[in-house]
């Protein structure tokens, strides 16, 4: 079969040809067909067995053939949604729009998370046929009032499973109440679990059900191994097998955010470049290190599993799992990174003696016996037992048999817990230290940057260094005589008892007054507006009106009026 028998608009099939297929897969030919006759649809497949472009070139057609040019002044309503998980994926299904409808007058944008919303609202301002959204953000522009739903005719959810086990569910039924009710819905999953199917039930109105192949199983051009190993060698393993077959392109799944960073740290060190992807890291940051991995310049992507479906890179040869997920579907999307429409791929596993349980129930939910290759150098140690995992603030099982006694994972997760605040303790002082004093002159001061010569003496210049003790730059006006203004006749007393006097430094054409580092900001306007009222013709305290002194500068008066 090919994309001409699917009866697709010419205009698509140009631009598929310009992406270089012939051939649709398997996914693509049977959900096509369905999709272009209106009909809802419920497809499981593969990760990495064409399902973007299974609902964006059928959805494409369909808009294209009922388009109609928006009238002067209104804005093109949305009339196709597409939901999915993460940013990445989110990012990639909108190129592949963009790419299979070049030629057509639809228009199409992406909006999440993580980055300004203004940009975003006003490419809706301008209206687009096709969105492509993450729930949260698409949320939060709806109650702004800056998105409408009412006219979408297409609904999207592109890996449900994963949005489900992001705990999405709830954002996914607030959209859904978006949406009118006459729409076509497709659901787009590659595993499928009981909380897909009551999705499905109250969201798909008699839906064509397709299985292209097995349910939860994984692509069978990927070879998989599993590598034993001790638990404190693995990364000294990882870098082996990286530098052994010299990979030059190699993505690590890890379980936490800390284990990504310190793996891609360890990597750099070692020789090999690396950066770690995952939801602490910024959008910026995440673009940039997929960039960086796609082109070549980054050979290892460390990340979690929130971007295990938001990664698809054609050809990608080789997955490695750092460590071996406890939900055995993230293994199926894990390794469905590589050996995507087709192509070759290599998933290898490294497994300690701590992970056992999950690798066997990894097997189990396969239906797979996948082969084991060892490396004796990097075998556990003798008489080395399973332990408990930390992760986070919690502790899992997941050796062989069975797990421990409560007290033993209690302790083990005490023991994680003390871990993780002495790394957050550790990382604060480290931000909290102060940079390194330099040595002191002989006038007690510290070198400045600006001492070049390193002699520890100030700099040969006109411009006097900074004396906190010294004297003011500025001078005022009437304090060059060194005596204070001189009373009026009739003239109440000054308002403390040192007012008009000069320190002894001052009397007799010394030395200005010195700044007094304890003198508070109040203290400094009160005098200051003392000073003012000196300088007038009315005797200080009697003019203003209701207020004492006026001319000054009181440091109790509020916008509202004086503080009674």
């Amino acid at each position: 079969m090919t994309f001409e028998e699917l009866k697709l608009a010419p205009a698509i099939l140009d631009a598929v040809r310009e992406q270089g297929y012939d051939t649709p897969t398997p996914i693509q030919a049977e959900a096509i067909p369905a999709v272009l006759a209106g009909c809802d649809l419920l497809a499981g497949a593969q990760t990495g067995t064409g399902k973007t472009a299974a609902f964006t070139l059928p959805m494409l057609h369909r808009l294209q053939d009922g388009w109609e040019a928006p009238k002067r002044g209104q804005a093109r309503p949305v009339r196709a949604l597409v939901l999915t998980p993460t940013r990445e994926l989110a990012a990639q299904v909108e190129e592949s729009v963009k790419a299979y409808g070049k030629h057509l007058k639809l228009k199409s944008t992406v909006i999440f998370g993580g980055v300004g919303m203004n940009p975003q609202i006003e490419k809706l301002s301008k209206g687009v046929d096709v969105l492509v959204a993450t729930p949260g953000r698409l949320l939060d522009l709806a109650d702004q009032g800056h998105l409408d739903l009412s006219q979408v005719q297409i609904l999207v959810l592109d890996e449900a499973d994963r949005m489900l086990d992001m705990g999405f569910i709830h954002d996914v039924k607030k959209v859904l109440r978006l949406l009118p009710a006459a729409k076509q819905s497709l659901l787009f999953s590659a595993t499928f679990s009981d909380e897909i199917k009551e999705l499905a039930n109250g969201l798909l109105r008699n839906p064509q059900h397709i299985q292209v192949t097995p349910p939860n199983t994984t692509v069978q051009r990927i070879r998989q191994t599993i590598h034993p190993v001790g638990r404190g060698k693995k990364k000294a393993l990882l870098v082996h097998i990286i530098q052994q077959h010299n990979w030059s392109q190699v993505l690590v799944f890890t379980r936490t955010k800390f284990g990504a960073n310190n793996v891609a740290d360890y990597l750099n060190k070692n020789g090999v470049t690396a950066m770690a992807l995952h939801g602490n890291k910024s959008q910026t940051a995440r673009t940039q290190a997929l960039e960086g991995f796609k082109t070549g310049a980054i050979r290892a992507l460390v990340a979690t599993d929130i971007a295990a479906r938001g990664i698809d890179i054609d050809d990608l040869p080789h997955v490695v799992n750092y460590e071996i997920p406890n939900v055995c579907e993230d293994y199926v999307h894990r390794i469905g990174r590589t050996g995507r429409a087709g192509a070759e791929g290599e998933a290898v596993s490294l497994v300690s003696l701590d992970e056992e349980g999950f690798m066997m129930a990894i097997e189990k939910f396969t239906k797979q016996q996948i082969a084991v290759q060892i490396f004796p150098e990097f075998m556990p140690e003798p008489g080395e037992k399973a332990e408990p995992i930390a992760m986070g603030r919690q502790t899992i099982w997941g050796g062989a048999g069975k797990p421990p006694s409560r007290e033993v994972m209690a302790a083990a997760a005490k023991a994680a817990r003390q871990e993780m605040m002495e790394r957050i303790r550790d990382k604060k002082h480290q931000e909290r230290q102060p940079r390194q004093a330099k040595p002191a002159r002989n006038d007690g001061f510290p070198v400045l940057d600006d001492d070049e010569d390193g002699d520890g003496q100030p700099p040969s210049t006109n411009e006097p260094r900074f004396n906190p003790n010294g004297p003011r730059r500025k001078k005022r006006k009437n304090r060059g005589g060194g005596q204070g203004p001189q009373a009026q006749p009739g003239n109440t007393a000054p308002r403390h008892a040192n007012a008009g006097q000069r320190p002894p430094q001052g009397q007799g054409g010394g030395q200005p007054r010195q700044p007094d580092p304890l003198r508070t900001g109040i203290d400094a306007l009160g005098e200051r507006g003392g000073r003012n009222r000196h300088r007038g013709n009315r005797p200080p305290g009697q003019g203003g009106g209701k207020g004492g002194g006026g001319g000054g500068i009181d440091p109790l008066r509020t916008s509202f009026g004086r503080i009674k």
